[in-house]
């Protein structure tokens, strides 16, 4: 069946891509669709069920261990300040363990087979947290298997095109559209479940969801690169077959080690966009689940829903800003890959600043408008596309070709700190007053932002192209 279909569509495009990139898009669906539908319950799991019962939470395999380190470190927490920590340092996790799984793709395994190695412990992971006491266990299997899984589709996606490809952006684009067309539709499902028949019904539609993914995987395998170091350009892959060294081990060239150099400076803001940008999986989903008011018609909408409006948002508008950029690279007015990234996080700082006015205009123990939610998501929907798709773009770009499932597995892991920086920030969400916090967010987006319009010139000085 798969020689079938690999035989039918080998060499055709679609929307003028391959079609190996749309085996990618249902692939990273399925996947997304796993992880934000777990994601979609994760804080209200913890806060609301799970940690609130002392009794229930030190029967969790490990927990005492983990509470302990944890107080030692930030003193006495209270259950909302424990899940913000365990969100954070899943989160964290998840985008740290990446750059193990690009080095295991780029020294051993091939991109092709650690996806199906991360896809097969993600699915593991799932249907371990229909157990509370395995649910630590379930978090370790869920972040092994990203870390396989997630750099290595996504360098696949850049595997499909050739050096210079004008199509890489787009295709970047059409397969971020793939991550929210799943993240739209688990908080719906998953989110569901959990909150209306029990949590364990939405996590396990959630591992049915990364079974699915594999399947396919598995149907489009002969559509997509599956050799090891698949990104070497052709002058290494000759260098490599005609000299007993590996490309691996050939030394760095000067270009090389400065294209490296820039992606370790523009981590460091990668960090603070994902800091802030995560904290709508983290409070500002309990926001939705304690102050916004979900009563439509007499039924009470599940607060998990919340997280389908971002997804729906970059579904809707990716397109259209895909079309934008094109419009404005016809007449060569198009901002860099720099500036999108700077501008993206501008975005996301204003879009905290519609919760200022949220937290000033819902009195007190009382439920707002979804409004405010709708319009914060809006404006940093915009941000996070203009920022995060570039973002993945730039690395496949400006990395020396043996080593971009590596340098991926890096801007991951730029991306793990920030995560961990989310629960650290949320923790003062009962610390300080809500607007307060928000404003906070809003500062940390628009001057990240601002540096990145600082710094575009010298970058593209030191890599020696426009990008």
């Amino acid at each position: 069946m798969r020689g079938a279909i690999a035989e039918k569509f080998k060499g055709k495009e679609y929307f003028g891509h391959p079609v190996g990139l749309f085996v990618l898009f249902l692939t990273e669906m399925w996947e997304r669709f796993s992880y934000y539908g777990m994601r979609a319950l994760l804080v209200m799991y913890m806060a609301n069920y799970l940690l609130s019962d002392p009794v229930r939470a030190k029967a969790i395999l490990g927990y005492p261990h983990l509470e302990s380190l944890l107080t030692s470190m930030y003193g006495a927490l209270t259950a909302q300040q424990m899940s913000s920590q365990i969100y954070g340092l899943y989160t964290g996790l998840v985008y740290m363990t990446p750059i193990l799984g690009g080095m295991l793709a780029d020294r051993l395994l091939g991109q092709y087979k650690t996806v199906y190695l991360g896809g097969t412990l993600m699915a593991i992971g799932h249907f371990l947290m229909a157990s509370e006491q395995m649910f630590l266990l379930a978090l370790i299997f869920l972040i092994a298997g990203n870390g396989c899984f997630k750099p290595n589709i996504s360098t696949q996606v850049g595997s499909l095109y050739a050096p210079g490809d004008s199509r890489r952006d787009g295709a970047f684009t059409i397969f971020y559209m793939g991550v929210n067309l799943g993240a739209f539709l688990s908080p719906l499902i998953c989110g569901t479940l959990g909150q209306k028949v029990g949590w364990h019904w939405g996590f396990g539609a959630a591992g049915v969801g990364m079974i699915v993914g594999l399947v396919m995987y598995w149907l489009g395998s002969g559509l997509v690169p599956q050799g090891v170091n698949s990104q070497l350009s052709p002058a290494d892959k000759k260098a490599n077959a005609n000299s007993k060294t590996p490309v691996s081990k050939i030394k760095m060239t000067a270009a090389e080690w400065r294209a490296v150099a820039v992606i370790g400076i523009l981590v460091v803001f990668n960090m603070v966009f994902w800091a802030v940008y995560e904290e709508q999986g983290n409070v500002m989903q309990l926001w939705a689940d304690q102050r916004t008011n979900w009563n439509l018609l007499g039924w009470e909408v599940p607060s998990a829903w919340f997280q389908s409006l971002n997804a729906a948002m970059i579904f809707l508008f990716a397109p259209l800003l895909d079309m934008f950029w094109r419009r404005q690279a016809s007449k060569g007015a198009e901002p860099s890959t720099v500036s999108k990234m700077g501008l993206g996080c501008i975005l996301l700082g204003v879009g905290y600043i519609v919760m200022i006015f949220a937290a000033r205009y819902t009195p007190d123990g009382g439920r707002g408008s979804v409004m405010w939610l709708v319009g914060a998501t809006f404006l940093y929907t915009i941000g996070e596309l203009y920022f995060s798709p570039v973002g993945l773009s730039f690395v496949t770009k400006v990395a020396p070709p043996r080593l971009v499932s590596t340098m991926m597995g890096v801007w991951m892991l730029s991306m793990a700190f920030g995560n961990y920086g989310t629960g650290v920030i949320g923790m003062y969400y009962e610390k300080m007053s809500p607007d307060k916090f928000f404003l906070m967010l809003t500062l940390m987006g628009v001057v990240t932002g601002s540096i990145y319009f600082l710094i575009k010139k010298p970058i593209m000085r030191a890599i020696a192209k426009e990008v």
